[in-house]
């Protein structure tokens, strides 16, 4: 019987030993698999906090319906039941901008009407199909905001591309890669020579996919609907828990993987545990492995230690919604770095989801910091929610003190995929060819939400058993 370690208990390293465990068995393979976490609670950045009838999340607050392996994963150990998707609200999305909210213009009559961007950057935008604005090279890898600049204009890159990235990357424009963070986008440059054709063809083939009764996604892009579970997002990481019993080991800290001497592999505790194994599966964050790898490997220690991570500080405030006179009918705003707020923008996370707060009252979620503001994750609570009361009269005109506040620091929250990741990536590949049976996976790779991570365990659990098997 073969010897599998799994090191990190998020939601990657979860889901990779559930679709091992899955494909072994429907294989007729006999695996020995183990799941090390460090800390006492499994789940990683997954968790959410029940307090006074309100449900904060900590880290991500759901995923997206329109791709399948999340959802085929909670098909497969029995939670689709409990699904939970959010209300119409969620498709309504705002931009602060000149001191008010703007709703994102969700067509081209919505898009003349709309005050967020002026007539000439209007005109600017609309020259991005003319054959004026030239497709980039390929195999150049540009950042967003020099995609931005060049195909959509500064005031388009400044008022709807930089909120874009600081909400899904809490990331800097300026040095985010567009092939690695949005590798369709740049896909649908080079195949149609520009975005507004590529949805206008896409757009044709949609109808008549639909005319011949194909099932189809957004011609815009990935769509779909913020899908949690009524308990919380972590009642998934909770279920695989449960499901894979004794195989997670929490409250054991992995310091190190080395060649073993029986065994391909040694992976060594902080407690002095160890373990010999015929395959190893590194599903923690990049910094986290590079320490790990650093006795077998410096080489890919070094590329891993050359991922860079935001911080990000999540701030949690309760209302009685009665005292509020803003409407709350919608997913929440973004705020454009020129407008000079403290914080990225504010979910409004109860009208999403109808029980994350008690009621009569509602929840609000803010974003601090990410890549453009790494001092903030280390400001006082006080000065946070100073910080976040400023924003919130400002963007919505609440003047009142919440009732409820919860304050949760993320100091290396999410990976940024910066120019020169895909390089990295090849890199790291090659190295990997050195090691049978080393795997890594996560969000530090190819992708950060939480349908990247299970489709990421998929690819890490084919590799385990192709190595196992060779």
């Amino acid at each position: 019987m073969k010897k599998v370690i799994i090191i990190g208990g998020g939601i990657s390293g979860l889901s990779t030993a559930w679709l091992l465990r899955d494909k072994a068995a429907k294989s007729g393979i006999e695996l020995d698999i183990s799941l090390l976490e460090k800390e006492a609670r499994v789940g990683g950045k997954i968790w959410s906090i029940r307090e006074e009838g309100y449900t904060c999340e900590w880290g991500p607050n759901g995923f997206l319906d329109s791709k399948p392996q999340t959802l085929e994963l909670c098909s497969a150990i029995g939670v689709s039941g409990h699904l939970h998707h959010s209300n119409d609200n969620a498709r309504k999305r705002f931009i602060f901008s000149g001191g008010e909210l703007h709703q994102l213009p969700d067509g081209g009559p919505a898009f003349l009407k709309s005050r967020l961007i002026s007539w000439p950057g209007k005109l600017r935008l609309a020259m991005e199909p003319t054959p004026f604005i030239a497709s980039a090279p390929v195999g150049v890898d540009e950042t967003l905001a020099d995609f931005g600049r060049r195909r959509l204009g500064a005031e388009a890159l400044d008022k709807l591309i930089a909120p874009m990235v600081s909400g899904i990357f809490a990331g800097d424009p300026e040095t985010m890669s567009l092939v690695s963070c949005f590798p369709r986008i740049a896909e649908l440059e080079q195949e149609y020579g520009g975005l507004i054709r590529a949805m206008v063809r896409l757009a044709k083939k949609k109808k008549r996919d639909i005319a011949e009764g194909k099932v189809v996604s957004s011609a815009a892009g990935p769509g779909g609907v913020l899908t949690s579970f009524r308990e919380g997002i972590q009642y998934l990481s909770d279920a695989l828990s449960a499901s894979l019993g004794g195989i997670v080991e929490p409250g054991h800290e992995v310091v190190t993987v080395n060649k073993g001497t029986s065994s391909p592999w040694r992976v060594s505790c902080a407690d002095s545990r160890g373990y010999e194994a015929d395959a190893v599966i590194i599903a923690s964050p990049a910094f986290t492995a590079a320490e790990i790898l650093s006795a077998c490997d410096n080489g890919l220690s070094g590329i891993l230690r050359q991922i860079p991570y935001a911080s990000m500080t999540v701030v949690c405030f309760g209302y009685e919604r009665d005292k509020i006179s803003h409407s709350l009918d919608g997913f929440g705003y973004l705020i454009p770095r020129k407008e000079g707020r403290s914080t990225l923008g504010t979910l409004w996370d109860s009208s999403m989801f109808e029980n994350r707060a008690p009621q009569g009252r509602v929840l609000l979620r803010s974003m601090m910091g990410g890549a453009c503001f790494p001092e903030y994750v280390n400001l006082s609570d006080d000065e946070v929610t100073a910080r976040v009361k400023r924003d919130l009269q400002a963007t919505m005109g609440i003047g009142i003190d919440p009732s409820f506040v919860r304050i949760f620091r993320h100091p290396q929250a999410i990976p940024q995929y910066t120019v020169g990741h895909g390089k990295r990536l090849e890199s790291l590949a090659g190295l990997l060819k050195k090691h049978t049976g080393l795997i890594l996976t996560g969000n530090s790779y190819r992708g950060i939400g939480l349908n990247d991570c299970v489709a990421a365990a998929q690819r890490a659990s084919d590799e385990t058993l192709a190595a196992l098997a060779g």
